[in-house]
């Protein structure tokens, strides 16, 4: 089969995909499947080899996935509930003052996103946009566009969010690496998409705050305090450094080495981020207040959501499973559980 004639194949999967999931609110996960079948087929895969390519894809992408999006889920719901995220915002915007507002709002998003999902991270946020677009007296998307131009590239480029570290088991890809280019290709974004073109659209657009998403001012003394910036900050870098310092250790010291062994085992994402959901269960959580029990049922609550994104997520593995096993090549197991990191 041409490559000519797979393209074409792969685009109809995709409008299919569109259809199903726009047209007759099929659920992603069951449309994601289905999709990927119908490709199998009709891309010459054998009867007998799909469902073994849909059970590859699947486990060869969950294998890693759902360890690191559990994981980062656990870590975002702490950061969430202890203020974290609030407390990063309020820092950034308090030193940047009222004339770069919008890029501490931009470091903010790009900084919240590494552990919250981005609609998290939005709802988070959403109520300084309007505090501030209120009195500024200025359009709403002055403030709105640079935070979700850093939510949105962080969440698009850079791990543990769900697709950067899917691009990176399907492509076999080093994390370290993924970190390093998606900040190099997403720090430019939020410039230009955010900042920059947050002022230009301010100035024609003018948006203003409806009168019932203003948020209440909040009553009475808070029953736990707050972690601060700096212990907020820290705990979301260590994961980062760990995956990068293990990355870069690649290039610098000899394979069998124990510094490269002890740097492969701390800093695979697996072990960096069991590191930092200790830190933020204790730092974050115990030590301001929080008990045992009221940390575990964070933890727990975090996970509920994540199922149904890393089903999909998965399902998005098949696709791709299947697109690599085209015309009756098998998959090999080398490839598709390929684990990014040492």
């Amino acid at each position: 089969m041409s490559a000519s004639v797979l393209l074409l194949i792969v685009a109809a999967g995709i409008a299919l995909l569109l259809f199903l999931v726009i047209y007759l609110k099929m659920q992603a996960f069951v449309a994601l499947l289905i999709v990927s079948i119908l490709l199998a087929l009709v891309a010459e895969v054998p009867a007998g080899d799909v469902i073994e390519t849909v059970e590859e894809g699947m486990g060869g992408t969950l294998g890693f996935i759902a360890i690191v999006v559990g994981l980062g889920a656990m870590f975002g719901e702490m950061l969430r509930i202890t203020g974290g995220a609030d407390q990063i915002a309020r820092t950034l915007i308090g030193g940047f003052g009222q004339d770069r507002v919008q890029w501490a709002l931009g470091l903010t998003g790009f900084l919240v996103a590494i552990p919250v999902f981005f609609d998290v991270g939005l709802i988070i946020l959403i109520p300084l946009v309007y505090t501030l677009a209120r009195r500024a007296g200025r359009s709403l998307l002055y403030y709105a566009i640079p935070l979700i131009a850093g939510l949105t590239a962080t969440h698009a480029f850079i791990p543990p969010t769900p697709g950067p570290v899917a691009a990176a088991v399907i492509l076999g890809a080093d994390l370290g690496w993924v970190i390093l280019f998606g900040a190099v290709a997403g720090i430019p974004s939020v410039i230009v998409g955010g900042v920059l073109f947050g002022r230009y659209i301010a100035q024609r657009v003018d948006v203003g705050v409806p009168e019932y998403m203003v948020p209440a001012e909040p009553e009475g003394q808070e029953e736990k305090s707050t972690p601060s910036f700096a212990l907020v900050l820290g705990v979301i870098v260590v994961p980062l450094a760990l995956i990068l310092v293990n990355t870069l250790s690649e290039a610098v010291l000899a394979e069998e080495s124990p510094a490269a062994n002890v740097l492969g085992l701390v800093g695979h994402p697996f072990v960096a981020l069991i590191l930092a959901v200790l830190l933020a269960f204790y730092l974050l959580g115990v030590r301001h207040g929080y008990s045992l029990g009221e940390v575990q049922g964070i933890a727990t609550r975090a996970l509920e959501p994540v199922g149904l994104i890393i089903l999909v997520t998965g399902a998005s593995g098949v696709l791709g499973a299947v697109l690599y096993n085209r015309g009756g090549r098998r998959a090999r197991r080398g490839t598709l559980g390929e684990r990014p990191g040492r």
